[in-house]
């Protein structure tokens, strides 16, 4: 009696460790099949990559007019300021440039002046061709009235008649005369001495000579800091658009994430999103979708792939999302930085579809769960 009831004991406990064992392993996979669907019901409001970088507007910086660099204002990496010098060149050919156009602007204005007086002598000889005509006229019509009573004799009544007929021509000369020196003064002889086309082009040749001397002192065109001035060397020529320096401007910063096209469905401009930059691992920066690329990156590509050939394989392509700091972060952010960003669409999923849910305000939004 004794043995059997250790050995009753012991079976009991055998048959119970089965039962809970058995339970166990049908509750277990019933328990994360619930799991998981509670992850898929509730999930997909965060989408996020790590294809994104800082960026910044750059602008290459060339001279407008030629010749030899004769000082550098700036340093490689300088911050500087909208309108600082960033380099001179060699102003002597342009001073005497300007010199020379502003000496053809008082000879035009000169020429004019001519021009001017030219038109009242030509009027003048009109008026006097017009005297010398009604003279001779008046001389042919007495010497015609002489010469039908017998009083003329017919070689003076040639002379008269050819006196004439050189009057009539020299009037026709004196007009083609006042008619070109009107010409000459634009067609208005009343014209302005500044409003004449030979003094407006003297004015412009002017103007484009002072804009060139102007131009040998280049200026940073917005703040920012600049880069690549190793090409910056004194005595150096450079030539009209040859890019010499670059400025990264730091009025504009935002980050440029490059989503899949299988994450586009619920990312609309406005959402909230929070970016974490690599060079400074634990911070987050907030930022709010500001616009969806027109097309995928490989549209814009110097070249594009192209995909109607035998060996196409099918490639998840990606698309630029423009995302804007919210906050004023101090970090000191540079272009090119690689950064995470985590865009709260909303949507969670539902058992018949997308459900879409208000966003959480910023201090109480639940941290993003694993995608």
């Amino acid at each position: 009696m004794n043995s059997e009831a250790p050995l009753s004991t012991r079976t009991r406990s055998a048959e119970f460790l089965r039962r809970w064992r058995r339970a166990l392993m049908l509750s277990l996979p019933i328990l994360l099949l619930v799991v998981g669907a509670a992850f898929w019901v509730t999930g997909g409001r965060y989408v996020s990559t790590d294809n994104a970088y800082v960026r910044q507007d750059r602008v290459t910086i060339a001279p407008d007019v030629a010749g030899r660099i004769a000082a550098v204002q700036v340093a490689e990496n300088q911050p500087v300021t909208a309108g600082q010098v960033l380099f001179e060149i060699d102003a002597a050919s342009y001073r005497i440039a300007l010199t020379n156009a502003e000496a053809t602007v008082a000879r035009r204005r000169l020429e004019v002046d001519q021009l001017r007086a030219a038109f009242h002598d030509s009027q003048a000889r009109l008026r006097a061709a017009e005297q010398e005509l009604q003279f001779r006229e008046r001389e042919f019509e007495r010497q015609s009235r002489l010469a039908q009573s017998g009083y003329a004799a017919k070689a003076h009544i040639d002379e008269v008649r050819h006196a004439m007929e050189s009057a009539q021509q020299q009037l026709q000369m004196a007009r083609q005369g006042v008619q070109s020196a009107r010409a000459a003064l634009g067609g208005d002889p009343q014209i302005a001495t500044e409003q004449h086309p030979l003094v407006r082009e003297a004015i412009a040749a002017r103007e484009k000579a002072a804009l060139d001397l102007e131009h040998t002192v280049v200026r940073a065109p917005a703040n920012g800091t600049v880069s690549q001035t190793e090409r910056l060397q004194v005595g150096q020529f450079v030539t009209i658009g040859m890019p010499v320096v670059s400025l990264v401007e730091s009025g504009s910063v935002w980050v440029e994430a490059n989503f899949k096209e299988t994450d586009l469905a619920g990312i609309q401009p406005g959402q909230r999103a929070e970016i974490e930059v690599d060079a400074y691992p634990g911070s987050r920066i907030e930022a709010e979708v500001e616009s969806i690329g027109a097309g995928t990156g490989s549209e814009f590509s110097l070249l594009p792939s192209e995909n109607a050939t035998g060996n196409w394989v099918k490639v998840v392509q990606r698309v630029p999302i423009r995302l804007r700091l919210v906050d004023d972060t101090k970090l000191g952010l540079r272009a090119g930085l690689s950064t995470t960003v985590t865009i709260d669409t909303g949507r969670r999923r539902g058992l018949f579809g997308s459900a879409l849910a208000e966003p959480e305000p910023a201090s109480e939004q639940a941290q993003p769960g694993a995608q």
